[in-house]
């Protein structure tokens, strides 16, 4: 299918051939008929991109704050090569659109193929030819209501939240700035609830505009404005301002505070500079409101992912009942969108759209719609030109490679790192967002590009598979691998529940022949770890190891701490230390206890910060210190080994040192040597018959054991034993 998307890093804007995504359970998949070039928001967004890498960091240095302290602690080059990977990710551009539905998810219950439907929402209803739409950012439209007109769904919403965000009763008295497409609709849906309207722009064909819509109070000049507010409200003031200008101007806010009355308000629904004369709002007790999105849910992952609606006795309007009201008005002629449309394109013609808009070329543009073709076929795999990356061998001793996910970790390290070994092919890359996958699969020279995980596990020309996805999905990708008897290399964790290691215990158990199962435990690889078992080679008694991570705070709310996602930090990280220390001792833990602090779990995380005690098959104890509540500047991790009168001592995977004898030797690398490129390096040489597994599916289970002993542990203050496998 054809997509428009934009690149952060340049602000350049291409049409695509990209793969066609995946409905899922909850969305639905819908064949675009149009969609609306949102003006202000577009252009926005194409400015910031086109901007320098100075001038992207003026705009948010809030991000380079942080990028900053990233780099104090883990490097400069890790930091800012995840950095421009952030800025590489292609930016789809539109969030408001129409078609019907080709496809329902088993859950989208409340729609049914063939259903006409008005999509919003950012990164979902794009300038694509098809678009999975989440239930709650989709509603049907009525039998009077055109797709050309419900395609103005997101910007009708946003105009009607801020409307409500202005706490407006019946004949309330409003000053509307700024007539563009959102002040347009802004006007006429407050006519519709009974409020009257004097509004400002300073471009006549707008003004003009507004008059043919029946308004009669509106002017473009400042001055006019403040004399007809004064008129029509007695000289009291209006009981709103509501800002729709797009504007870099502090001009617009400020006079709208001379244009409130007493305890009145101020809505800034556009983009104007908000800095406001604090004495100004005080003498009048103005209520400034800087309105969000499109109502209650908006950017919210439960609402908009998950489908979780907000219950109507506590949330009157939800963005998804917003968008029914909109579609209502449309339906019943109280709101206008015909009029605006001003230009229409076909999807073909998208990149000259968008060249003669960022020029200023377009002949007075409000509403712009682009149409789309009603045959485009639905390809879940496409091809991409091969480039000399994509092959580091010859054809007969090459590994040919199917990679599964590709966010900011893997497109920022573990790519990079497989794209850099020699005697692989980069087959496919599978990812959920048909723009994400052409991107990454043209920058790191993949020969294919797909959305449905089916093209690497059942492609005879696919040897092996690397799973990057969320972590909710690992099992299957495991259970995958087992039945097409694939190899996979599997970020980690192994799983996320009990159940499921159980399961895959079980089918481990009785396959015939296993492929080989490799969770990505990099730090085993690191050449510090090389350097420490040399060192331990000799040993003579058991260890004494204390570990410590300070691994940084993450908010409750994140996805690392959701149930059905991260499951927890514990689950989805910790599994990376200890198979470390079982790696270094030559041991499987055996048995482990854990406590963790008692705070209020939301400005510390309770489970992220933790102290375990543990003992190891051959007679070694330890401890591992986990805290999120240190200062991210500080050093990560640091490890210490006391055994035979002697101390190892490593931190960062930097720098470590051997005591012994009153003699220290040192072992330092130029940077954090993680072990990421020397772990791919293996699964590729296992897969090619160069070498033995490093670690055996058993192990693997019984490390994931750990962890859920740890959980165990802190859910009793009990010692409990980990199951051998």
């Amino acid at each position: 299918m054809k997509q428009v998307v934009q690149s952060y890093k340049t602000g350049d804007v291409a049409l695509r051939d990209v793969p066609v995504p995946q409905c899922g359970s909850k969305r639905i998949l819908v064949r675009t008929r149009n969609s609306l070039i949102s003006l202000g928001t577009e252009r926005s967004t194409i400015e910031l991109g086109r901007k320098s890498l100075l001038g992207k960091a003026a705009s948010r240095p809030d991000l380079v704050r942080r990028a900053w302290d990233k780099a104090k602690k883990e490097g400069l080059l890790k930091t800012w090569q995840e950095a421009m990977g952030r800025l590489d990710t292609p930016t789809p551009l539109g969030y408001s659109a129409a078609g019907v539905i080709e496809a329902c998810g088993v859950a989208a219950t409340e729609f049914s193929p063939g259903d006409r439907v008005a999509c919003v929402g950012q990164g979902f209803a794009s300038h694509a030819e098809f678009l999975s739409i989440p239930v709650n950012l989709a509603s049907r439209i009525p039998a009077g209501v055109t797709d050309e007109e419900a395609a103005f769904g997101m910007l009708g919403i946003i105009a009607l939240h801020g409307i409500r965000s202005a706490n407006l009763t019946f004949g309330s008295r409003v000053v509307v700035m700024g007539l563009g497409l959102l002040g347009l609709l802004t006007i006429q849906m407050l006519r519709a609830y009974g409020c009257e309207v004097i509004a400002l722009d300073p471009a006549a064909d707008k003004i003009e505009l507004a008059r043919n819509f029946g308004f009669s109070h509106v002017t473009a000049e400042p001055a006019d404005l403040a004399r007809m507010t004064e008129a029509r409200t007695a000289g009291q003031g209006a009981d709103a301002v509501i800002v729709t200008a797009a504007t870099k101007d502090r001009g617009p806010v400020d006079q709208a505070i001379q244009l409130c009355r007493p305890k009145g308000k101020i809505v800034v629904v556009g983009t104007a500079d908000i800095h406001p004369d604090r004495n100004e709002l005080w003498l009048k007790e103005v209520e400034l409101v800087v309105s969000r999105a499109a109502g209650p849910g908006s950017l919210d992952p439960l609402y908009e992912l998950e489908g979780v609606d907000l219950p109507i006795g506590d949330v009157r309007w939800t963005q998804k009942r917003n968008l029914d009201e909109f579609l209502r008005l449309l339906n019943e002629g109280k709101v206008d969108v015909k009029a605006l449309i001003t230009h229409r394109f076909a999807i073909t013609q998208a990149e000259d759209v968008y060249a003669q808009f960022v020029a200023g070329k377009l002949i007075h543009p409000i509403g712009v719609l682009l149409t789309y073709p009603q045959n485009a076929p639905i390809e879940r795999s496409l091809p991409l030109p091969p480039t000399k990356s994509g092959v580091r061998a010859g054809a007969g001793d090459s590994v040919r490679i199917g990679v599964i996910g590709a966010g900011l970790f893997g497109k920022a390290l573990l790519l990079p790192a497989l794209k850099s070994q020699s005697g692989v092919v980069l087959q496919t890359l599978v990812t959920g967002s048909g723009a994400s996958v052409e991107h990454s699969a043209r920058k790191f020279g993949f020969l294919n590009q797909a959305t449905d995980a089916n093209a690497v596990w059942s492609g005879a020309e696919v040897d092996a598979v690397v799973g990057l996805t969320p972590h909710s999905q690992h099992a299957r990708l495991v259970r995958d691998a087992m039945t097409a008897g694939k190899a996979l290399f599997l970020e980690k964790p192994l799983c996320t529940t009990e159940e499921d290691l159980a399961d895959l215990r079980t089918m481990a158990s009785q396959a015939a022949q296993l492929p080989l199962v490799m969770v990505g435990h990099n730090r085993r690889f690191s050449a510090h770890a090389v350097q420490i078992r040399k060192w331990l080679s000799t040993r003579q008694s058991p260890l004494v190891l204390q570990m410590r991570v300070n691994t940084g705070f993450i908010p409750a709310t994140h996805w690392v701490h959701a149930e059905d996602e991260g499951r927890s930090r514990v689950v989805g990280e910790m599994s990376h230390f200890f198979d470390l220390i079982q790696a270094l001792t030559g041991a499987m833990v055996s048995r482990v206890s854990a406590e963790r602090i008692s705070g209020d779990n939301r400005s510390s995380v309770n489970n992220d910060n933790i102290a375990v005690s543990f003992k190891l098959g051959d007679g070694s104890v330890g401890t591992l210190i986990y805290s999120a509540s240190g200062d991210k500047a500080y050093s990560r991790e640091a490890l210490e080994i006391f055994f035979d009168g002697k101390t190892i001592a490593s931190r960062d995977f930097r720098v470590s040192e051997f005591h012994h004898g009153g003699k220290t030797d040192t072992f330092k690398t130029r940077g954090q040597e993680m072990g990421y490129v020397e772990e791919l390096r293996h699964f590729v040489d296992c897969v090619a018959g160069r070498a033995t597994p490093a670690v055996a599916l058993g192990e693997t289970f019984t490390t994931m054991s750990v962890i859920f002993a740890i959980e165990r542990a802190l859910a009793t203050a009990q010692v409990v034993t980990v199951p051998a496998s």
